[in-house]
């Protein structure tokens, strides 16, 4: 199984971050999308979609470290066309996987993801 790569975008604390283009969508169950040394709890998910109605699946993570993973895939639905979903931030303990990734699915390839990194506070 083929993985594409959905690289942070960082949110900036008190500054601005303009706005990012995404990683294309790919199809599941043939590819998924994987955030690489995911960090859940600072991670929303934008979803542009530009086709028909479509699930977005965040996939559940390993146990361990995914203690709570037994409560399975979180699915949302994007509108057609011009829908754009916000998604999250996740908790970890539900969909970090054992080599510390996320994994995102897609039922089409029309559209694209961004993931944005929320900045986290000392």
């Amino acid at each position: 199984m083929a993985t594409t790569q959905v690289p942070y975008s960082d949110l900036v604390a008190n500054g601005n971050l303009a706005e990012p283009a995404g990683t294309t969508l790919v199809v599941a169950p043939t590819d998924n999308l994987q955030i690489s040394d995911a960090l859940p709890e600072q991670t929303v998910l934008r979803v542009v979609n530009t086709g028909v109605e479509q699930d977005i699946t965040i996939k559940a993570g390993d146990n361990p470290p995914a203690l709570a993973a037994g409560q399975g895939d979180l699915v949302v639905t994007v509108a057609a066309t011009t829908g754009v979903q916000f998604i999250g931030p996740f908790e970890s303990g539900r969909f970090l996987q054992s080599d510390g990734s996320m994994l995102i699915e897609a039922e089409t390839a029309d559209g694209t993801i961004t993931a944005f990194q929320i900045p986290r506070y000392t």
